[in-house]
Parts: structure tokens; sequence; C-alpha cells
């Protein structure tokens, strides 16, 4: 059976922002911030909050939640756009309303740019990520008489070999056509974003991606999961510190109940768990404060 940690971190890597938020938040609550996350514009829309400024200081929340991004090293996701403010009450639509008004709605904004792991960690991942697929569909094997073990181990260490170097060389010959295109393609953005610029010098509002859209297809259940845990662990939770953890669990699960689309069969229902989680997230924090 696969082990949920790790399941989680797979789907973090391939971009899943509801995977990510999770570990944001398991890793975050531990200094009292919970966070929120919607990809829209190719920038991953970050938003931090906890119950004092202090907590939110910017050049050390800056610098754990680029450590975090960087050791997920999500696919597709270089730019993050780190928004901070105090808690308040929920809000669905809390990108539109920081986006509206960022001066009276947030203490501090940064954007950083997440620096791409070294190919031979890439192919490490990855070559780790297809041995733990096979690894669960592996049918059990008839033993082999050890008179043909070693020439079929030799057999699979040439194969191996030469898989291995025309790897390399794929890999270096794709680095090499992307430093070579990456001058031409800036440009050519560039230009077209000067040519369907508006002429008004208003600022347009962010557009929510369809990646987000498809990613909200599968939150309904990974909030049931969330919310189970959240729940267990409310029932040993004593210090401060474990119902802060509590509270961005409830939290995280709201977001993803209300990140469920109206076409989806459960929306009725995914509705009115936005609202529960919620108020059990409120509850956790209220817990914490007595503490």
């Amino acid at each position: 059976m696969a082990n949920p940690i790790d399941d989680i971190a797979r789907q973090a890597r391939e971009g899943s922002v509801a995977s990510i938020i999770q570990i944001l938040n398991d890793e975050l609550a531990q200094v009292g911030v919970r966070a929120r996350a919607v990809f829209a514009d190719g920038v991953l829309q970050l938003l931090c909050e906890a119950a004092t400024p202090q907590l939110l200081e910017e050049s050390s929340l800056v610098d754990r939640v680029r450590e975090i991004l960087e050791r997920i090293s999500p696919r597709n996701i270089r730019r993050v756009n780190i928004n901070s403010r105090l808690v308040r009450e929920h809000q669905l639509l809390w990108l539109e309303e920081i986006s509206r008004d960022p001066d009276n709605q947030l203490l501090w904004s940064q954007e950083i740019k997440l620096r791409k792991p070294n190919l031979f960690k890439r192919l490490a991942t990855a070559h780790h990520e297809r041995q733990a697929v096979a690894g669960k569909r592996a049918l059990p094997r008839i033993a082999i008489p050890r008179s043909m073990q070693q020439p079929r181990q030799f057999q699979r260490g040439i194969v191996g070999g030469i898989s291995l170097t025309v790897l390399l060389l794929a890999a270096a010959a794709a680095i090499h056509k992307g430093l070579n295109s990456q001058v031409p393609n800036s440009t050519q953005a560039t230009t077209q974003a000067v040519a369907t610029a508006p002429s008004s010098e208003a600022k347009p509002a962010l557009k929510i991606s369809k990646e987000t859209v498809n990613s909200a297809v599968d939150s309904f259940a990974q909030a049931v999961r969330v919310a189970e845990q959240a729940a267990t662990q409310g029932k040993t939770a004593q210090s401060r510190q474990d119902w802060l953890v509590v509270a961005a669990k409830w939290q995280q699960a709201s977001d993803l109940m209300a990140a469920v689309p109206s076409k989806h069969p459960r929306y009725t229902t995914a509705q009115n768990r936005t609202a529960l989680y919620r108020q059990n997230s409120d509850k956790a924090q209220q817990e914490a404060q007595n503490k």
C-alpha cells in the first residue's frame, strides 16, 4: 500500500495546488501560520495568515516558504507571489479582494522565483518515482536457476548502461535547446504582451487559470481526507501548537471544499461542509488562544 505522505509529495511535485497547500500548512503550522494558494496566470498566488504581525515577519517567512517550495520543486511553477495579512473571516474570493485593494488588505507582498533542481537530482527523483510505480505493479516472479542468473545480470547491466547514456544525452540536448530558445521566446512573449496590452493604466483583474479548475476536480476527496486528519488530531491536541496544526488542517479542508466546481455531483454537500470546516477551524484557533 502506498505511503500517503509519499503520494502527497508526488502530487505536489506534479503541480497539484491542493497537495502543495497541504505540505505548506503542515510545516507552517509550526510557526502559527496558515496558507492558501491559487495558481493564476502562471504565478502561484500564496496567502499567508497569522494572528499577529510578528508571526508574519517578512524575511524569515519568505525564506521558509522558498525553502519548502524549492524542496518540493513543483512542475511548471517557478514564480510565487507571497501575500500576508492577519487572520480574518473566511473569504472565498480572497485573491480578487487583495488584487482590488492590496494596500488595505495586506501587510506586505513579495514575488519570488524558485530555483530549478540540478539535472542529476531531477533524474534521480524521476527514477525513484518510476521504481515506486513499478514496485506497486510487480507480480511475483518464478525463481531463476543460479546458472542462468549471471548471463541475465550481464545483459541487464549492458542494457542499463546504454539506457542511462541515451537518457543523459537526451537531457543535455533538451537543456541546450532550452537555453537557445529562452531569449527568443522571452522577446516574443514581451512583444505579444505589448501588442495586446490595453491602453488604460488600470491594473487588470487576475484570472483563474484552467489548471486551477482542473485541480479542483479531486478537491472533494482531498478535503475529506484532510478533515479526517484534523478530526483525529483534534482528539489528542493539548498544547497551543497542537491546536494551531488542527486549525490549519480544518482551514485547508474548508478551502478545498470551496474549490469544488458547481458541476460536481456533491457540490451542495461541499458548500455545506465549507462552512462547517471553517467553523471547526475557528474553534481550534480559539482553543490555541486559550492555551
